[in-house]
């Protein structure tokens, strides 16, 4: 399986008329990245507060994402979210993600989001698995 990118990822895909439309700046020396996000309305949860499944859709992301402009072929296969403190809708949002740990066979990473302050809001840990060695995997 080879994966391929046509624009159209919920969270950062520029033609998915639904999307987040997100643009990340990538540090490919260090391995990490960041974006920004005020979540509008729609994103909403609990009165104010963002939807706690947008959150970890920008955890997983911001590894993911990374990986992938890092030329690896991946899907995540895990990711564990932990929740600290509430994201208030309309408010911007630092989400960063790094790579922690390359084989050649999987990829793992860590991913923060903090509010406008600073304040750590959610954290996530991804396992991503490579697809060129998926393939063995599966047949077996």
């Amino acid at each position: 399986m080879k994966l391929k990118s046509e624009n159209k990822c919920f969270v950062c895909g520029s033609d998915n008329p639904g999307g987040l439309h997100l643009h990340f700046e990538i540090d490919e020396r260090n391995r990490c990245l960041r974006t920004t996000f005020i979540p509008p309305d729609i994103y909403q949860g609990w009165d104010g507060i963002v939807h706690g499944g947008i959150l970890s859709t920008l955890l997983d992301e911001a590894v993911a994402k990374l990986a992938y402009e890092l030329g690896y072929d991946i899907v995540t296969v895990k990711l564990n979210v932990t929740f600290r403190r509430p994201a208030r809708i309309r408010q911007p949002l630092h989400v960063f993600g790094q790579l922690d740990r390359v084989t050649s066979r999987l990829i793992e990473g860590s991913s923060r989001i903090e509010d406008g302050s600073g304040r750590l809001v959610a954290e996530g840990q991804a396992r991503l698995i490579r697809i060129k060695n998926a393939k063995k995997t599966y047949s077996e």
